[in-house]
């Protein structure tokens, strides 16, 4: 590594030890400002060294010219705050190495940990402390924590602290320390808040803001998946089994959809941890060791659990649920391409996700690569891919193995033998999922800008053609009944799903010329729906059928009663109840 003259002796043998041979970014820009002692105000990307930008950044302010620490310190000379417990030991370990050297002692003190423990810690003495704001602020109101000696003070994330309800602690924290202290703040972003914050607490800040924190991570690549809202899972098994990578996480929207995701992919074999907000710390510690000693290689977590987490070698990030803003987006995928490694962020989204998505991508910056789902076939040409790839195969024999592989051959023939390690190879890994037919995964020409709404609902359907139902509104047949019905028996999406026509004993339905002959065979094996039967039909005659516009205002209803439907259609059709028949589900 190219020496920098304002990088402190002994951190510098460290980072030679670790192997650092350039600086990031925003390290080499703190560093402009180490020996100055101005406090600083730093927007910092996710997985943009901040731990060691801020590392080496206060060890003039702490180590002065010495070289180490003194053997003893009643007080700790350097406060770090972070959101999680998670972060704050990630932030621990990183100094820990970093000031290995320099004889410093860094406790901990973070929520969901033994008080007593941490109180005899910092009694001991320590050089160096990290902690959340909650449990920082109770040791201070213990008074087993004096903070009257902090030479310089880190607030990691300081956005996330506030949006998670931090600010009064963090107050209390800072006023209890002395006013000739460094005060350093690292931001993903610096609304008012922060803004705010920096100007009470900090003395004519110096702001910096590299190019590469204003702009999307340029080591991950971004791609998304459009698949039929009930193939969202099985996309997502189809997706680890693609990339087979070594470390994955997946992010969910809540607890349930966390506990359920997790048991449909460890039930198809595949070794899974969980993270939310109802695991306890040590719980949380166990799953997060599991994926980086790969124990196991995928994580299923919320937003909430997965704030400030770590994971060095993750490859992989898969949002099975739809992040709710940028910032959510961002976080999330930056948990991947860190500290120089190359990353992959895949986005899950429902075919009546679409729109909320192009607009995600719009205001985060980036513009993603649309790719259907991986079929079973391309799984099935994958694996054979890195079979032929395996470096098992180019290893040289010893004597035995060499003999026992003729005598194999001799005894079942080169091609047995090579299909036989072929299935043995396979039977690794769990079968793909069959998906539902999309069609063209590209943005259509009927979602582009400048149609109506209702010709972007319709979509294409020149070349259609038309199935009858032998029900009508004689029993009390409705769209919002209908289109659940027809979508689940034909493997459609409500898109595939063209005009309704609803006549006194039967239903005409149009079906898009993509989706034929798929739902053709799918009605052909049986439709699980008593007395309904599905048949191919001509286009139904100008008189059949109610008028969009009468439906919808619903008219006089027919006392027979309503066909019973199944749970699941049920379900469905009281969610819609709202809904126009038009309208994407």
């Amino acid at each position: 590594m190219t020496k920098a003259p304002a990088i402190h002796p002994a951190l510098q043998k460290a980072l030679d030890k670790r192997g650092y041979e350039t600086l990031t970014p925003v390290q080499t820009a703190v560093l402009e400002h180490a020996e100055s002692g101005v406090d600083l105000l730093v927007s910092a990307q996710t997985g943009s060294g901040k731990t060691v930008a801020f590392g080496i950044a206060i060890a003039p302010t702490l180590l002065g010219d010495a070289d180490q620490f003194p053997k003893t310190v009643k007080e700790p000379l350097a406060l770090v705050i972070a959101p999680t417990r998670e972060l704050a030991m990630q932030v621990c370990r990183e100094l820990d190495w970093l000031y290995d050297g320099t004889n410093a002692r860094t406790v901990t003190c973070v929520g969901g940990m033994d008080m007593r423990a941490q109180r005899r810690d910092l009694a001991a003495g320590a050089h160096l402390v990290v902690g959340t704001p909650g449990r920082l602020r109770d040791h201070l109101e213990r008074r087993s924590i004096d903070l009257g000696s902090v030479r310089a003070v880190i607030l990691d994330e300081a956005d996330e602290m506030l949006d998670m309800g931090f600010r009064e602690d963090l107050e209390v924290i800072l006023k209890g320390m002395p006013e000739y202290r460094r005060t350093l703040m690292f931001s993903a972003t610096v609304p008012r808040t922060i803004a705010t914050l920096a100007k009470r607490y900090q003395k004519n800040a110096v702001r910096i803001s590299t190019k590469e924190e204003q702009s999307p991570h340029g080591d991950i690549t971004y791609s998304a998946m459009r698949v039929a809202p009930r193939d969202r899972e099985n996309a997502i098994i189809n997706a680890l089994r693609y990339h087979d990578a070594q470390s994955t996480l997946i992010f969910c929207s809540t607890r349930a959809e966390v506990t359920r995701l997790s048991s449909r992919l460890t039930n198809r074999g595949l070794s899974v941890v969980t993270l939310s907000g109802e695991l306890t710390q040590k719980e949380r510690s166990h799953a997060l060791q599991a994926m980086r000693d790969q124990r196991a290689r995928i994580c299923v977590a919320t937003d909430v659990a997965a704030r400030g987490i770590d994971l060095p070698s993750l490859d992989l990030v898969i949002h099975a649920d739809l992040p709710n803003n940028r910032e959510t987006f961002l976080h999330r995928s930056g948990r991947t391409g860190r500290a120089g490694r190359k990353g992959q962020s895949i986005l899950i989204v429902p075919q009546n996700r679409y729109r909320a998505a192009m607009r995600l991508f719009s205001s985060a910056g980036i513009t993603a690569e649309w790719t259907p789902p991986p079929t079973a076939q391309d799984i099935l040409t994958r694996d054979r891919e890195r079979i032929m790839a395996d470096p098992a195969l180019e290893e040289a024999l010893t004597e035995d193995e060499a003999a026992f592989a003729d005598a194999l051959l001799d005894a079942h023939g080169a091609q047995q033998v090579a299909a036989a390690y072929l299935r043995l190879q396979q039977e690794k890994y769990p079968a793909p999922e069959d998906l539902m037919e999309q069609g063209s995964y590209n943005l259509p020409a009927d979602e582009k800008p400048g149609k109506n709404k209702r010709e972007r609902d319709r979509g294409n359907f020149e070349g259609s053609a038309w199935f009858l139902i032998n029900t009508g509104r004689n029993n009390n047949a409705e769209p919002r009944w209908l289109l659940p019905l027809i979508c689940r028996v034909g493997k459609l999406t409500n898109t595939d799903v063209g005009a309704i026509r609803i006549d006194t004993h039967e239903t005409y339905v149009e079906i898009a010329a993509h989706a034929v002959d798929g739902f053709s065979k799918n009605i052909a094996q049986g439709i699980d729906e008593k007395g309904i039967t599905i048949t191919p039909s001509d286009a139904p005659s100008a008189k059949a059928g109610f008028s969009p516009k009468k439906h919808r205002k619903g008219g006089p209803r027919p006392k027979a009663a309503r066909p019973k439907l199944k749970g699941k259609d049920r379900v469905k059709s009281k969610s819609r109840k709202k809904q126009s028949p038009g309208r994407n589900l």
